[in-house]
């Protein structure tokens, strides 16, 4: 589904306030006899660039060409954000030097992977109308190399009325969308751009009134759609997802969170993966889909995280899982599902049978044959070739049946049924790396040998078969 963005580098501008985020790791075994405190012993001392600094390293983790835009102070800890944004591939040739800035910097202690006190260390003055200037002229200068931009608002006096507004009207001179992650009870400074992503609370404080149900949530989103004049209007929910409204249309994409261990950062993540996204041409639907799998990645992680492609397409999978139909695909659907596949360097491993009354031996083979590579798909006769193959009282388990409990199986990642007796026409079309077969394939010839980079042949478990089963179910003599 999301094969673009791994063969497009799109170039994105973030502007927003930097920080360094640093953590103290440590255990908890005891009370602080001084106070009623825990008393965390620190083993570890780890840092990372925080702020606008994460979503930079969210895009480039993504494959995305970034230019950051920021003032910063003349301290120890404006240089280190710098040499650290210079490691991941940013440009950092527009961030300016204020004299007296203070640069931010958050430090959370974190006993048992839970994160126990967080403390700052920031000023939140605004930056000097020189600076202002300076900007907004460096901005005007190297507009048209950019793709989309980036706000990351942390209210720590970067992005002023001026500078938000300046930007935003640049940017939609060039016919370039604006995200922004917004800061503040007043969202009017951000008016004009393409889409913001506060949260459900930050949302509630700007129009005036608590989100606590469906109703209450499209009228915020239609509020601050009308009156700040965005394009998408969203606002992101947590472990209950994204919502948002386009044109006069509402939508929610549920979350694809199985496990949350740390939410730092993921809101920079989630801006990130819809600037990727939308800069390479997806419509907000498949990018706020794609926004939803880079969160579900990164809590799962501990600290301000990123999330790579790679990372993300298997998160897709994995919670797919959740989901057995997810996994059960038409030829067409396939065919995009490989695409995608190749593009990320998977390999795909495919073998095929009518799977009909499941046993051990089917479970073993399927299981050995996921072992070879990376992606396992599945092909499945239709009831109309099992009948041709195998006589008309067969198969015992129609296709639908069949389909759903070859799914479920955690080492198949994907099913497909073909109804021709043989599966050329689907090897074909997917060209798998490894064409698995029985073991009795050794003195045969293996159909689709030519589209596969290679055969591997695979020993069934001997006398395990759907026949023998069927053989000693009839045998049986019930008597009621």
């Amino acid at each position: 589904m999301f094969s673009n963005l791994n063969k497009t580098k799109s170039h994105i501008c973030v502007i927003g306030d930097l920080m360094l985020d640093k953590y103290l790791w440590g255990e908890t075994t005891r009370v602080s006899p001084e106070a009623p405190v825990q008393v965390v012993n620190v083993k570890k001392e780890t840092s990372t660039i925080g702020g606008a600094g994460n979503v930079a390293r969210n895009l480039a983790s993504m494959g995305s060409k970034v230019t950051i835009m920021s003032v910063i102070g003349t301290c120890d800890v404006a240089n280190q954000i710098k040499n650290s944004l210079s490691k991941i591939g940013a440009n950092i040739e527009n961030i300016l030097i204020e004299k007296d800035r203070v640069t931010s910097i958050k430090t959370r202690i974190i006993s048992s992977n839970q994160q126990v006190l967080r403390f700052d260390y920031e000023s939140e003055n605004s930056i000097s109308t020189f600076i202002e200037k300076k900007l907004i002229d460096n901005f005007k200068e190297n507009v048209k190399n950019f793709d989309l931009v980036i706000l990351s608002d942390y209210g720590k006096g970067l992005l002023t009325e001026k500078v938000t507004k300046s930007i935003i009207d640049i940017s939609n001179s060039n016919n370039i969308k604006v995200i922004i992650d917004p800061k503040g009870r007043s969202f009017v400074k951000y008016t004009g751009s393409y889409l913001l992503t506060p949260n459900k609370k930050e949302a509630g404080l700007a129009v005036g009134f608590d989100i606590v149900d469906k109703k209450s949530l499209k009228k915020a989103l239609n509020k601050l759609k009308t009156d700040l004049k965005l394009e998408v209007s969203m606002i992101t929910l947590s472990e209950d997802g994204i919502a948002f409204q386009d044109k006069n249309e509402f939508h929610h994409i549920p979350a694809n969170v199985r496990s949350v261990f740390d939410v730092t950062g993921a809101g920079d993540t989630v801006i990130s993966a819809l600037g990727i996204a939308i800069s390479a041409g997806y419509n907000i639907i498949d990018a706020a889909k794609f926004a939803n799998l880079a969160a579900g990645v990164v809590v799962g992680k501990i600290g301000s995280s990123t999330a790579s492609l790679k990372e993300i397409h298997d998160y897709d999978i994995l919670t797919s899982k959740s989901d057995q139909k997810k996994n059960i695909k038409t030829p067409d659907q396939m065919r995009v599902v490989v695409n995608d596949l190749k593009k990320l360097g998977r390999k795909i491993i495919f073998t095929n049978g009518c799977f009909d009354l499941l046993h051990s031996g089917h479970v073993t083979y399927l299981e050995e044959a996921r072992n070879i590579g990376d992606t396992l798909i599945v092909g499945i006769n239709s009831d109309r070739s099992v009948r041709s193959l195998k006589g008309a009282t067969r198969p015992i388990l129609n296709e639908s049946e069949r389909l759903l409990i070859i799914s479920s199986l955690k080492f198949v990642d994907y099913v497909v049924l073909f109804d021709e007796e043989t599966p050329l026409e689907l090897i074909k079309l997917i060209q798998p790396h490894v064409l698995v077969k029985g073991g009795d394939y050794s003195n045969k010839d293996v159909i689709g040998k030519e589209y596969a980079d290679e055969v591997v042949l695979i020993d069934f478990i001997e006398g395990k078969s759907s026949t023998n089963i069927i053989k000693k179910i009839t045998s049986i003599n019930y008597e009621v």
